[in-house]
């Protein structure tokens, strides 16, 4: 196992203090820099930097950075949630490296949701029935993972299923 144990750190941002989610960092206890290819090759980081190696995730409207050192989790509701996706990454980068002779290791991003890709499976009404103002926003949303095909009310079941498995090569759960 390389990741056994971390030190989480819940606070507010800096910017907004006021604000109603939360912000993480878990300070590793063990360095996971190596691990970083493997699990961008497995989990398909959004942005992902050599040197020093860091890679980010988009899930669920977060960003997720994972550093050698320190994961940092963003826009969180509560320390349980912050636990809950720790936990995930640690058993994600304890997999990956435990596996890394079956993984060719990645070292830049990997290919992201299509914003035009996914409005050309919605119904272009922008009726709002999301709590979106239009189906472009929504789009981009469910481009970032913030927003799943069931979010779209109005979304026909074909199109659903294809919006499903179009986002489901992108995404993963916690």
């Amino acid at each position: 196992m390389l990741l056994e144990s971390y030190k989480l750190e819940i606070f507010n941002p800096e910017c907004r203090p006021g604000a109603m989610a939360v912000h993480c960092f878990a300070h590793l206890d063990q360095d996971v820099g190596e691990a970083i290819p493997y699990l961008n090759a497995t989990l398909g980081g959004f942005t992902y930097q050599k040197d020093p190696p860091s890679v980010t995730f988009k899930a669920h409207g977060k960003l997720i950075t994972v550093h050698a050192k320190k994961i940092a989790v963003n826009a969180l509701k509560d320390e349980a949630e912050a636990k809950k996706i720790v936990e995930w990454l640690k058993r994600e980068i304890n997999s990956a490296w435990e596996n890394r002779e079956k993984i060719k290791p990645l070292y830049e991003a990997a290919p992201q949701p299509k914003v035009i890709e996914i409005l050309k499976l919605l119904p272009k009404t922008n009726c709002r029935e999301c709590g979106q103002p239009t189906c472009m926003v929504f789009a981009v949303q469910a481009a970032e993972g913030a927003k799943g095909p069931e979010d779209c009310p109005p979304l026909d079941d074909t199109n659903r299923e294809r919006l499903s498995s179009y986002l489901g090569r992108f995404r993963f759960d916690f």
